[in-house]
C-alpha cells in the first residue's frame, strides 16, 4: 500500500547556495530534472526549499512510495545526494492539510 514519504536535504559545503561551481550547478540541474520527472509521474508531490543562505537552509521533498526501502532508493538516487553536493534524511510523513492555492503562488 502506498504511503507518503518527506525526505530533507540539505548542501554538504557551507556556502554552496551562495557561490557554487560549474560542477555543482550540473549536478543541481539533474536534480531538477530528476525531480520534475518524478512529479510527471505522480511520485513527487511537493518539491522546493527554503529561501534562506545560511546554515538554515534546506529542501524538501515529498513523495508517494510502496514502502520506506522504495523511498529511500528514490532519494539515494537522486543526483545531488549520489554526488554529495546535498545530504538527505528520509521520515514517514503524512501531509493533512493542502490549500487549493498552492502552485497557484
Amino acid at each position: 500500500m502506498a504511503a507518503q514519504y518527506l525526505y530533507r536535504i540539505q548542501p554538504t559545503r557551507e556556502g554552496f547556495l551562495i557561490e557554487s561551481t560549474p560542477e555543482e550547478d550540473a549536478i543541481v540541474s539533474n536534480h531538477f530534472a530528476y525531480l520534475k520527472e518524478l512529479t510527471t509521474q505522480g511520485v513527487v508531490l511537493l518539491a522546493g526549499r527554503t529561501l534562506t543562505t545560511d546554515a538554515s537552509s534546506h529542501g524538501l521533498v515529498i513523495l508517494i512510495a510502496d514502502s520506506e526501502d522504495e523511498a529511500r532508493a528514490i532519494m539515494e538516487k537522486d543526483p545531488a545526494v549520489m554526488a554529495s553536493v546535498f545530504r538527505a534524511e528520509l521520515f514517514p510523513f503524512g501531509v493533512a492539510l493542502a490549500g487549493e492555492g498552492l502552485l497557484s503562488l
